[in-house]
């Protein structure tokens, strides 16, 4: 069983839904062992943009990601542009060496520096479910790439 970290955005309802039902398909897993999403730790005693909020955001989120062993990215665009966080946290774990699984539900490519990386590539959040994170099957994507 692995501990998994659920990077992606979640500042629209659309994008909020699509993590929800991550959460839930992370939950289902049984190959899951735990997971850490970010949505779940807002740091709520801090004003929202002010330093501090950045600052326990930043490390809140780094000491989760340091011991995950696979991390799972959503990267649904909006136009040619990925959530500039979850680009972060897939470039972080990249240099880590740890594997990382993109989840693209939306239509269209994925950039060149995302795709060939990326250890597998899921397009349907209800796959994450019953992907076996101890086998770890690796698949490329197929789509456009730019």
């Amino acid at each position: 069983m692995k501990r998994v970290y659920l990077a992606g955005p979640f500042f629209d309802d659309d994008q909020i839904d699509r993590i929800e039902r991550m959460e839930k398909a992370l939950e289902a897993n049984p190959t899951v062992s735990e997971f850490f999403s970010p949505r779940t730790e807002q740091h709520d005693e801090f004003e929202f943009g002010s330093k501090e909020w950045a600052k326990a955001i930043y490390k809140g989120d780094k000491d989760h990601l340091d011991p995950a062993e696979v991390v799972i990215a959503v990267i649904d665009y909006e136009g040619e542009h990925v959530d500039p966080g979850t680009a972060w946290e897939i470039g972080y774990s990249e240099a880590a060496k740890k594997p990382v699984i993109l989840v693209k539900e939306k239509d269209g490519g994925i950039n060149l520096m995302m795709s060939v990386p990326a250890h597998a590539v899921i397009t349907d959040v209800a796959d994450v479910a019953t992907y076996d994170f101890d086998a770890l099957p690796a698949n490329e994507w197929e789509g456009k790439t730019f």
